[in-house]
């Protein structure tokens, strides 16, 4: 089964990433109006190298039209298999199946069996043959929530199927953004589900200390690094909790959150987990302030007065803190000015594995532009206490993010009375 030879789809292929070389993916669709975020979904897997083929219901191809997807894709969309057999063809050449929009009659029929249509034909055909399935729900709060659905969802997730959970607002079950579906579909084709039940606490994002209310110092870092640790995590299904700091990327809504500001605050909220909860591995992928002032004030300060007299201190060191109370897995992330030469990155992330008690550094230079603090890409080494040096070269933040999460998978077990499950 070929794509076409030459396609303008092809152009974009790997424009972002080689993360789904080699990957070929069925993308079903379904009759939801949100379908019409279906080509951009597509073409996204296409940038990071996936070739994708759809099959559409007779619904779906009569709201978007099989030609828009077959210039999205450059790969021959099926509606009607007829005599090819299309859905076994399918089931042999193609890795994993994304169901984008997922209605309720396609999940209850999915659930029970029913291969009356070309979208639920292919995917039973792929569960069998034990093929990664992804769905994306989307449709009205009613239906959700209807014992019918909910039924047929934990069917689903019994049969190994992964549910996108998804974003419920304005009295509607919503499609997920589409980073969150490319997530999930790239992290489950490529890795299964290798990290269910861990339970990995991560922090994220920078912090903020106050001068007044409205001045404060904080640092470039944007939160990014640990939303997408939070991502790759939960899609491999891991039980996660991010405690992050003030950022404007989008956290993850399906991922127990805890909101702080201050050192202050992000040091009690990860000792409180501590506290609560068995935790397996701590990833500290935040960038807390190292220093506050020393005074601060309740109301604005007015620059026509006496300019107070000030000076910085030390916040806590959060690593030091949370390795007396956490004996097991601890990874720390490590942002070096070095002007371009890793020896001296390397060189400063084993003194911190030697000082501050972490099992792995994730260790980058902030210097270099084009990557790091509030990009998607970046250049790191990695050091285990046990001797492993990984150096990974530009990339993007997801592939980082994946083989971190890979050292960590094989050097931890899921502790006794872990909870196992995964929302």
């Amino acid at each position: 089964m070929e794509s076409l030879k030459w396609h303008p789809a092809s152009e974009i292929r790997f424009k972002y990433s080689d993360e789904l070389r080699g990957i070929c993916i069925v993308l079903g669709i379904t009759s939801s109006v949100a379908l019409y975020r279906v080509p951009d979904i597509a073409r996204e897997l296409i940038r990071r190298g996936a070739t994708v083929f759809t099959v559409m219901s007779r619904k779906a191809a009569r709201l978007l039209s099989p030609t828009v997807m077959e210039w999205a894709t450059g790969c021959k969309v099926f509606v009607d298999f007829r005599g090819e057999v299309g859905h076994v063809s399918l089931g042999r050449e193609c890795d994993s199946m994304l169901i984008a929009p997922a209605t309720a009659n396609t999940l209850v029929k999915i659930a029970l069996g029913i291969a009356d249509t070309s979208v639920t034909l292919t995917a039973i055909n792929l569960m069998g043959l034990g093929k990664p399935i992804i769905v994306a729900p989307a449709m009205h709060l009613g239906l959700w929530r209807s014992p019918q659905v909910q039924r047929a969802i934990n069917q689903l997730l019994r049969c190994g199927v992964t549910v996108i959970p998804p974003d419920v607002t304005e009295g509607k079950v919503k499609i997920p953004a589409t980073q969150d579906i490319v997530h999930a579909v790239t992290a489950t084709t490529l890795r299964g589900r290798d990290l269910k039940g861990l339970r990995i606490l991560i922090t994220a994002g920078p912090t903020r200390e106050y001068l007044d209310p409205i001045r404060f110092i904080t640092n470039p870092s944007t939160g990014k690094m640990g939303i997408v640790l939070a991502r790759e995590a939960f899609f491999r299904g891991a039980n996660v909790t991010l405690v992050y700091g003030p950022t404007n990327e989008q956290v993850p809504y399906y991922v127990r959150g805890v909101s702080v500001t201050t050192t202050e605050e992000m040091l009690n909220a990860v000792i409180k987990e501590l506290d609560m909860s068995k935790y397996d591995v701590v990833i500290m992928a935040s960038a807390p302030s190292d220093f506050k002032f020393s005074k601060t004030f309740k109301e604005r300060l007015s620059v026509d007065k006496t300019v107070p007299d000030v000076s910085l201190v030390p916040t806590p060191k959060i690593s030091l803190r949370v390795r007396e109370r956490f004996k097991r897995l601890l990874v720390g992330f490590a942002a070096e000015y070095a002007h371009g030469d890793m020896e001296i990155v390397k060189e400063r992330a084993l003194n911190k594995l030697r000082t501050r008690g972490f099992d792995i550094v994730v260790a980058n230079d902030v210097s270099e532009a084009g990557i790091g603090f509030a990009s998607d890409f970046n250049k790191v080494i990695i050091l285990c206490r046990d001797g492993l040096i990984k150096e990974i070269p530009k990339a993007p933040k997801t592939h980082i993010a994946r083989v971190l999460l890979d050292i960590v998978r094989d050097r931890v077990a899921p502790s006794k009375g872990s909870d196992t499950s995964s929302p």
